[in-house]
């Protein structure tokens, strides 16, 4: 009894505390260098922010290219923010139909008075706003929450700074190479031309609101532990925005991607353990999250990765795949296993060719056996050529010396997609090395359910394959 009094008198005391007074608006803009402020500049719309009833505060467009078939600029702005602002986006060339934010999932209301797009946020948001469908010359908008207080104000021990204005590397270098036990801050207004270079280190952070501009990588990760990554943008990398390989401890997060040339994946990670990405927007012309296991200099499995509450767009190839990198010379192979992907916004899929179809692909090759594999909560928008799902055991000759031994206990749990040109796919190798246990629960393609196999192209090499 007296327990029970205790409890009851502990909620009345909630109950009849007072609410919550809600957060003051504060608005924060970031500087464009000198160096790049014409060169980088997108007139095809003007983007302003303001308090709800305030004064406007007007964007700076940045230019970001997209999508290797045809390689358009498309813009970009970013702020950081508290409270509740108002958007306002005018598109400047044209007569204007109508209007998308997407993710469509995030239900944000808006209003089109002639070129003109109104709408209000009040948390941080990575988005796309698109007139009349047209997804190359797009807006992408991203609204952070406000660094905290305690970020670094200029070079210090265990502190590389990089403040407002242009940084290349020393001549003869490709980027900057980061020590052990160091915070890098890139300042409002940084922009950092080269990649940060992570090998053999351990106990790095990395963050800022700067950017990473046209980079060979954006940041590489090499036989390091305890490596974070968090809030930067990184524009148009000749190759991979963020490499992970033979390390352990990376964590990424609020990673945003622009790339448009051929191999410029998203993030990608090779022999890696114990990785999370969370809230990563990547608009990627090849995979935007690959895992594998060893590839080139790097070895080791791939254990307990994760990936979630983020925003994928892959112009070409995959928005999420897996397997077909490893090593054979052992003739043993390796393991890929404790891999989770979990609510994830899929905003487009467009490949043609067959072999590297799949929003969320498994391609096991080179003696990997890939087991215990979660995708759940992932709303797929739009596939302009592809696959919901692709897993398959592969020998492919072009990148493997050897089939993969098998994939093992995959989960699809609460899939939805639109309209999918393509079937998907559930296909071994051979009878020594199959597929096995893959249960899809509530998995609908442009709102079929999936019950059975009459829908999924299969072949003779799969086993225990259940819906619910």
């Amino acid at each position: 009894m007296k327990k029970f009094f205790l409890l009851g008198f502990a909620g009345a005391l909630l109950s009849c505390s007072t609410p919550t007074e809600p957060i003051p608006t504060r608005i924060i803009t970031h500087p464009v260098p000198q160096g790049i402020y014409y060169a980088m500049h997108n007139d095809d719309y003007t983007v302003r922010v303001r308090e709800i009833g305030g004064e406007w505060q007007d964007l700076y467009e940045y230019k970001v290219k997209v999508d290797m078939d045809a390689p358009v600029e498309s813009s970009m702005v970013y702020f950081d923010f508290e409270g509740e602002v108002e958007v306002e986006v005018a598109k400047n060339n044209g007569t204007v139909h109508e209007a998308t934010i997407r993710p469509l999932a995030r239900g944000i209301e808006s209003k089109l008075t002639d070129n003109r797009l109104t709408f209000r946020l009040r948390e941080p948001q990575n988005l796309s706003i698109e007139f009349d469908g047209d997804r190359l010359r797009n807006l992408h908008l991203f609204a952070n929450a406000p660094e905290s207080a305690d970020v670094p104000q200029g070079e210090a021990p265990g502190i590389r700074y990089f403040g407002a204005g242009v940084h290349t590397p020393p001549t003869g270098e490709s980027g900057f190479r980061i020590a052990s036990n160091t915070r890098v801050y890139l300042a409002p207004g940084a922009v950092v031309k080269g990649t940060l270079i992570c090998d053999s280190v351990e106990h790095v952070q990395i963050g800022g609101r700067g950017m990473l501009l046209t980079p060979q990588r954006g940041v590489q990760v090499t036989y390091a532990k305890d490596v974070t990554v968090e809030d930067i943008v990184v524009v148009n990398p000749r190759h991979y925005t963020l490499f992970g390989g033979q390390s352990e401890g990376i964590t990424v997060r609020n990673l945003r991607s622009f790339s448009y040339q051929g191999w410029s994946d998203g993030i990608d990670i090779m022999s890696c353990s114990d990785v999370l990405v969370e809230g990563v927007f990547m608009r990627n012309s090849d995979d935007c999250i690959a895992v594998y296991g060893p590839r080139w200099e790097y070895r080791g499995d791939a254990r307990n990765i994760e990936v979630r509450n983020s925003t994928l767009w892959a112009d070409i190839a995959h928005p999420i795949n897996m397997g077909i990198h490893g090593y054979t010379g052992d003739g043993i192979g390796n393991i890929l296993e404790g891999i989770s992907f979990r609510n994830i916004d899929i905003l487009e899929h467009d490949e043609d060719d067959p072999n590297y179809q799949g929003c969320l692909s498994i391609c096991c090759g080179d003696l990997n056996l890939i087991r215990d594999v979660l995708y759940e909560d992932i709303r797929v928008e739009h596939v302009q050529e592809g696959q919901l799902f692709h897993f398959e055991v592969v020998y492919n000759e072009k990148y493997c010396t050897a089939p993969g031994r098998g994939i093992e206990n995959v989960t699809l749990r609460r899939i939805q997609a639109g309209y999918v040109p393509n079937r998907p796919s559930i296909e071994g190798y051979d009878a020594e090395h199959m597929i096995r246990n893959v249960r899809l629960e509530d998995v609908t393609i442009d709102g079929q359910p999936l019950r059975s196999l009459d829908g999924i192209r299969t072949n003779s090499y799969i086993d225990q394959i259940s819906f619910q």
